[in-house]
């Protein structure tokens, strides 16, 4: 897909606030609200925008924990894998699931209420798996950036 100018500006201003109206994103970009209302309905269309969300603040929610694990497999069998993948995908606390080359095979983000929470998702996600050779957890003590944004380039020197 060709993304032109217009397109990159509205990609980069609906990341960061997807709740502008169509007007306010008109005004920001030089568009009228039925330019951008086109161009919002297409980048949908043609999966260049994945979905609209709101970002929710975990804290808020008793999620005081973010925890970062690292999965070392026993097996790289790919039904062992996808059985895997498919539990980290239906496990809610599971924020991003990444596999990766390297060490170790997975990485996770993990919001969760508590030490405990945590405790129990381990015997779930990986004591009860017969595939996990070992695991390592590091718990953020300051969640200095989270975001999923793209960089957006919109001309040659950004």
């Amino acid at each position: 897909m060709n993304l032109d100018a217009f397109d990159l500006k509205l990609l980069k201003e609906v990341q960061q606030d997807a709740g502008l109206s169509q007007a306010e994103l008109g005004d920001r970009v030089n568009l009228s609200a039925a330019a951008v209302n086109r161009r919002l309905k297409r980048l949908n269309e043609e999966g260049v925008i994945r979905r609209t969300v709101a970002l929710v603040d975990p804290q808020q929610l008793g999620h005081q924990l973010t925890v970062i694990t690292e999965v070392e497999v026993e097996s790289e069998r790919l039904d062992l894998l996808d059985a895997m993948k498919r539990s980290f995908l239906a496990c809610p606390q599971v924020q991003q699931c990444y596999y990766v080359a390297g060490e170790f095979d997975f990485v996770l983000v993990l919001a969760v209420r508590s030490m405990e929470q945590y405790t129990d998702l381990t015997r779930q996600l990986f004591f009860e798996s017969n595939n996990v050779k070992r695991f390592r957890t590091l718990v953020s003590m300051s969640n200095v950036k989270v975001g999923l944004e793209v960089p957006v380039d919109i001309d040659a020197d950004s």
